[in-house]
């Protein structure tokens, strides 16, 4: 899958997309690293299980995502990205 996102893009985030609901299968979060609380990343939820979520970076061969800190849960996801500028 090709990134969506490239250096110097921007993003639009609703903070309170998943106030009512929970985030789907492949939407696109902003959400806090589990070990780096200052550090935030731009992914896309790839499987829900159990209110902890599996994220995946667009690029699989650069990203830094689930594959290396696991599953997060709610508190760790910020809000969903609703545009891309």
């Amino acid at each position: 899958m090709l990134p969506t996102l490239h250096p110097g893009d921007q993003v639009l985030i609703h903070p309170g997309a998943y106030r009512y609901a929970p985030p789907q299968v492949g939407d696109i979060v902003l959400a806090r690293h589990p070990h780096h609380r200052k550090l935030y990343l731009v992914k896309r939820i790839q499987s829900a299980v159990d209110h902890s979520y599996f994220l995946i970076g667009d690029n699989v061969l650069e990203s830094t995502d689930s594959r290396v800190f696991h599953s997060i849960s709610l508190d760790h996801i910020l809000g969903e990205v609703t545009c891309l500028f």
